[in-house]
């Protein structure tokens, strides 16, 4: 049996999922939101078992544990995105689902920390953050286990701006980024969680205080005036007195929050820090932070593509070479392995 469990997915996995027992209890008892097949032994193929819209009898109820644990159970690729869905709202699946894609995880993670981050900045408060945070750890448990599938994140960057699909961006490419800087130490030992976690929060709330900027200011295509800009360039102080009511009083996310704006020849803001004044969470989510800003499509200006983005960073002397000549290097090994 366990012979033909395996010829099962060698021979389908292109076309079908194969459904754990965890994914499929997490369905609907007796209408699961998409098709099931299940693998007919007598003519190896699948056969349909269910169609979506139907009913399943309580028979098929009580069977259907047993036999997703054989390994028969499956459904179809076609449902992609209705697949994704449905786990992008338990995302901890992920994590259980071994017939999964690395190219259908980050998917589902696109999707279901995007929704999180734009729940969570129209509504900055520590119920909705608990939330968020639950997601985020799912993130960072899986990439702390392999920090290279942070490659196929940032394959899925959003090109249309708002400020969740920002903070969602600066979140994976700063990840990326820091796993391509300490790839070595990667290498050697595991990385310490407690960091990571809260790196991945900085980098993904960064910009939280602008979730108090009035939205006419944020859409505006013209020109700000200057008490608009002024609005704007409260922001990362904004954020950082936020911090507080959501508990998230560590290092790192203040340091991302508070120095995003912060260039190492002294022109950023609002502290106008200059050189190593400037904590290395606060450089590398400066680096991630502009990259992505620049690789979005705003009211007012034309996205960037992302190796020349890179390359503008690094000519700047705002920022930390080693941090934008290694992001460049991330990109361009990306492109690479494309061909």
């Amino acid at each position: 049996m366990a012979t033909m469990k395996h010829e099962i997915v060698d021979g389908l996995n292109e076309e079908y999922y194969q459904i754990t027992p965890d994914i499929l209890g997490s369905f609907h008892k007796y209408r699961p939101p998409l098709n099931i097949f299940i693998f007919d032994e007598n003519v190896a193929r699948v056969a349909p078992y269910y169609k979506v819209g139907g009913r399943l009898t309580n028979e098929q109820v009580e069977e259907l544990p047993d036999l997703a644990k054989q390994g028969l159970i499956f459904v179809s690729r076609d449902d992609h995105p209705v697949y994704v869905k449905h786990i992008s709202y338990q995302l901890d699946l992920v994590l259980v689902d071994k017939n999964l894609k690395e190219t259908e995880i980050a998917d589902i993670f696109v999707q279901a920390l995007t929704r999180r981050t734009e729940e969570l900045f129209e509504q900055p408060v520590p119920a909705v953050f608990a939330k968020f945070w639950e997601d985020l750890m799912v993130l960072t448990e899986y990439l702390a286990f392999d920090i290279h599938r942070s490659r196929a994140l940032v394959r899925r960057l959003h090109r249309e701006h708002s400020l969740a699909n920002h903070a969602v961006n600066s979140g994976f490419v700063g990840l990326a980024l820091y796993g391509k800087l300490q790839v070595q130490d990667f290498e050697a030992r595991r990385i310490v969680r407690k960091n990571f976690d809260r790196l991945a929060a900085g980098l993904f709330l960064h910009d939280i205080g602008m979730s108090k900027v009035p939205s006419f200011i944020l859409s505006k295509e013209k020109p700000l005036t200057g008490d608009e800009r002024t609005k704007i360039n409260q922001h990362p102080m904004i954020g950082f007195q936020m911090l507080s009511k959501m508990d998230l009083k560590y290092p790192e996310v203040e340091a991302c929050v508070a120095e995003h704006h912060e260039r190492i020849n002294g022109t950023g803001y609002p502290q106008k820090k200059k050189g190593d004044a400037i904590s290395f969470h606060g450089r590398l989510c400066a680096v991630a932070d502009s990259f992505c800003a620049m690789i979005a499509k705003k009211p007012y200006g034309e996205e960037k593509e992302l190796l020349p983005a890179s390359m503008e960073l690094r000519n700047n002397p705002g920022y930390d070479e080693t941090m934008t000549a290694a992001l460049q290097m991330l990109l361009m090994n990306d492109m690479k392995m494309k061909l």
